[in-house]
């Protein structure tokens, strides 16, 4: 397995080694011992499954209290896939950073709690499994607006398709700084 950090540098791109032949191909997706050394210490306790068809977008999401780090992974099709540092205080604060992950490539990307999560979906049937540090807490639940313009993320296909729960989700710079996680 190959850890490189991303643009922003806690935030960790992970190839996990693939092998393949004729019939298709194998990979570990989490090793505790191996994961735990290179990429996150923090337990995993939940794992989550969503499927989206093609310019699907899910996101800005985070958790506060109670942040989750993430392990995201692509086991069918293709995702745009974007971590938002959202840490109060951070020398980073608003930057985001993106990683095309694919059935194809194998790749994985890490993204510890204080980072909002977000993706869009580049392929019809897409399957994005994630591994979370934290349970899920439905009333630490939050979000930032997907297309807020001071983050300036540069989606990949026009004519998103977003929930209505994220398309009234707040700019960045309208959410409270008490709801906002902050930089250690």
């Amino acid at each position: 397995m190959k850890v490189t950090p991303a643009a922003l540098p806690e935030v960790l791109v992970v190839e996990p080694r693939a092998f393949g032949d004729a019939r298709g191909w194998f990979l570990e997706t989490w090793r505790a011992d191996r994961y735990g050394a290179e990429v996150s210490a923090l337990g995993m306790v939940q794992d989550n499954v969503s499927v989206s068809s093609r310019g699907v977008v899910r996101g800005l999401h985070f958790q506060h209290p109670h942040g989750q780090g993430k392990l995201i992974s692509v086991l069918a099709g293709a995702v745009f896939d974007v971590a938002v540092d959202i840490r109060r205080g951070s020398p980073s604060f608003g930057r985001w950073v993106a990683e095309e992950l694919s059935d194809r490539n194998h790749c994985q990307l890490w993204i510890p709690a204080g980072f909002a999560h977000g993706f869009q979906a580049l392929t019809d049937g897409v399957v994005l499994h994630y591994k979370c540090t934290d349970l899920y807490h439905p009333d630490c639940d939050r979000a930032v607006l997907w297309s807020d313009p001071a983050l300036g993320i540069a989606w990949p296909l026009e004519g998103a398709v977003v929930s209505p729960k994220d398309a009234a989700a707040p700019r960045l710079a309208d959410i409270p700084p008490d709801r906002l996680p902050a930089f250690a």
